[in-house]
């Protein structure tokens, strides 16, 4: 009997130069290998716009994870890949939008959901709230799952954002 790797969740953060095409590039590899992503952010990280990281977060087992990082070392214009879930202790992060429409009864039970989660109310209409909650994904799809019966009928994620606790940085 032989015992099948198990996947794991991996947050992988990823410098490059802020040029057009990289991120196509980057996703290329992982459709092109048959890689899932399960959440993709982009963003500029210095002051001038010349470089961008981008977190993108994936299951795989170890060797494929370890393929992933090896994959993407070799891609030009990448500065550095870092495994936040193998490195140390990060910080992983998520915002989402929840509009939600109800009678009466459905939007004060949303708005008692929405304190429990430390939700805002970023918008209101006299049928209508729309929310903001942050955390960390399984908060957010939590949050998501309560609202689908007090009458959710849209939802916006922003994907995850994450970079290492402490002294340490990703190019480190």
């Amino acid at each position: 009997m032989t015992i099948k790797p198990q996947k794991k969740r991996h947050t992988l953060s990823i410098i490059v130069d802020n040029e057009a095409g990289v991120l196509a590039r980057v996703i290329g590899l992982f459709a092109g290998r048959g890689y899932n992503i399960e959440h993709l952010t982009v963003a500029p990280v210095d002051i001038a716009g010349n470089e961008s990281r981008i977190t993108v977060v994936t299951t795989g087992t170890p060797k494929i994870i370890e393929q992933i990082k090896a994959q993407l070392d070799r891609l030009v214009p990448i500065h550095c890949v870092g495994d936040l879930t193998e490195d140390g202790p990060s910080v992983e992060r998520e915002l989402a939008l929840v509009k939600v429409f109800g009678n009466k009864e459905q939007r004060l039970e949303a708005l008692r959901v929405a304190e429990a989660f430390r939700a805002r109310r970023v918008d209101s209409t006299a049928k209508s709230f729309v929310f903001e909650v942050t955390g960390k994904s399984e908060k957010i799809k939590a949050f998501i799952e309560l609202m689908s019966d007090l009458g959710l009928v849209e939802v916006v994620r922003t994907g995850v954002a994450a970079m290492q606790r402490g002294l340490k940085t990703l190019q480190d």
